[in-house]
């Protein structure tokens, strides 16, 4: 069994940030495909601001996004700072703010996830 947490840190800017979006997106559906496995994707940083994007259903990249959703988190404090808190709270995603308003990456490493960042 595999554990792992694939971190979006890229923003919305550039077409360099959206390729890391997407093998971002690609890793996580991998993990996801294998019943083993353990995944955390989280939305972080400027990652936050794919939110509304991956949840409009005529996004290039909502069915991708769809096929990790239910393994998908938002980090509570970077959604408000990057303007986009309205749109994860209507997504229904669970933020998280465990570490000062954001997720707990140290938390993550001691339940042994391997973590990688796009």
């Amino acid at each position: 069994m595999v554990k792992a947490a694939v971190i979006i840190l890229a923003g919305t800017e550039g077409h360099t940030n959206l390729g890391r979006l997407v093998n971002g997106l690609e890793a996580a559906k991998e993990f996801a495909e294998n019943d083993e496995d353990e995944l955390e994707l989280i939305f972080d940083g400027a990652g936050t601001e794919w939110i509304p994007e991956l949840e409009d259903e005529d996004s290039d990249y909502h069915d991708l996004y769809q096929a990790v959703r239910d393994d998908t988190s938002v980090c509570d404090y970077c959604a408000g700072a990057f303007g986009v808190e309205d749109a994860v709270a209507d997504s229904g995603l669970v933020t998280l703010d465990d570490h000062d308003g954001h997720p707990s990456i140290r938390s993550l490493v001691d339940d042994d996830y391997e973590i990688l960042t796009f």
